[in-house]
């Protein structure tokens, strides 16, 4: 048996190492606790409800450039992903705000997402918060940064574009003073000056359409629409070119199949691909225009015999004041606007528009548009009936 002088020991012995172990769990409790408290600093008050709010990006970030609050928009941007932040441009913009104390406004290219190559133009702004923090906000301007380039494209291709008929007239005019006392030269020089004044008429006219077919409003009261009907008018308005050009143009019916939009519009746009067909045809050609439902959809094709179209020229011939042929198109009084102004009206339509091409093989563009249910209403021409979209 042992002795009571050992048990007391033992029992002593047991409590001095249970209010050891208390003590350590205490310890380690409250230096986590200070840890915590460093690692998480209290955001100044106010900031979480602005970041909230914020419909851009805003980051705040703490003095180990730890991200202590993002907004929602910084998460959708892809600025912030798993609480810490995924471009070190913006990592060293902070660190650079923090060592100077001055704020910083710069415009990165940052990649979009994980995958793909796709970049948008970030403008991020930095300053410091308080003593402690570094406020970082970020807006998108990729859109408006493609608006203002294709703004400055535009106006130098018009300006290019009028510059031609304008100067043309100018010196035809100064011709025609010259040759006041010979009839056939003031004939001749009458008959190039009104060729370029209806080209410069042509061009300003397609900049109105094509202006007004990017307002919001453009199809603000679309109508019922018989597309064999849009088919024929097209056809009718190009007719006298296809014959002077000796090109053979034919057309199909389109059986009865119908589409909301602007009648007008429509018109113009199968005639623009149709005056294109042409152009881009030689003689003896054959330019064939038809329609078809497929799949809840009206597709007008318009297909030529021409000189086709480069690989890499499919995906710039819908671009403002573009030209396959520059030497042609001069030739026909093309003013590169005529695509343009298809694309804008087939999208504005809700639809969509494409091109199949091979070099001295010609080529097919199609419109494709919803289809609207047949209704006893559409006949020879537009229905009388408005619809609201």
């Amino acid at each position: 048996m042992e002795s009571p002088w050992v048990v007391l020991a033992a029992v002593a012995l047991g409590a001095l190492m249970g209010a050891a172990f208390t003590s350590f769990v205490y310890l380690a409790f409250r230096r986590s606790e200070r840890v915590a408290n460093v690692a998480s600093p209290k955001v100044p008050d106010g900031v979480d409800q602005i970041l909230d709010a914020l419909e851009s990006a805003g980051i705040v970030l703490d003095p180990s450039a730890n991200v202590v609050k993002a907004s929602p928009g910084a998460v959708a941007m892809g600025l912030v992903r798993g609480g810490v932040l995924v471009h070190e441009e913006i990592d060293r913009l902070a660190i650079s705000v923090r060592s100077t104390g001055e704020r910083a406004v710069v415009e990165l290219e940052l990649g979009k997402g994980r995958f793909g190559e796709a970049n948008a133009t970030i403008r991020v702004r930095a300053a410091r918060l308080g003593t402690r923090f570094i406020l970082v906000l970020a807006e998108d301007i990729t859109e408006a940064k493609r608006l203002d380039e294709v703004r400055r494209d535009f106006i130098a291709n018009i300006s290019h574009e009028l510059k031609t008929p304008i100067g043309a007239v100018g010196l035809l005019a100064e011709a025609l003073q010259s040759a006041a006392d010979d009839p056939d030269q003031v004939r001749r020089f009458a008959t190039k000056m009104s060729a370029e004044a209806a080209r410069l008429a042509k061009i300003t006219a397609e900049i109105i359409e094509l202006s007004r077919l990017q307002a919001a409003d453009a199809l603000a009261r679309p109508e019922l629409i018989d597309v064999d009907h849009i088919l024929a008018a097209a056809i009718d308005q190009s007719r006298v070119l296809a014959e002077s050009s000796g090109i053979e143009l034919v057309g199909a019916r389109a059986k009865g199949l119908a589409v909301y939009g602007d009648e007008p519009l429509l018109i113009v746009a199968v005639h623009n691909l149709i005056t294109n067909a042409i152009a881009y045809s030689s003689p003896g050609g054959r330019v064939g225009v038809g329609a078809r439902g497929v799949d809840g959809a009206v597709e007008i094709a318009v297909t030529d015999q021409g000189i086709g179209i480069a690989d890499e020229d499919k995906e710039r011939v819908f671009e403002r004041f573009f030209r396959v042929d520059e030497a042609r198109s001069r030739r026909t009084g093309g003013t590169g606007l005529g695509l343009a102004i298809v694309k804008h009206t087939v999208q504005n339509h809700g639809g969509e528009v494409k091109v199949w091409s091979q070099l001295g093989r010609g080529s097919t563009f199609t419109i494709r548009l919803p289809q609207a249910p047949q209704e006893p209403t559409v006949s020879g021409g537009r229905s009388k009936r408005k619809v609201s979209r």
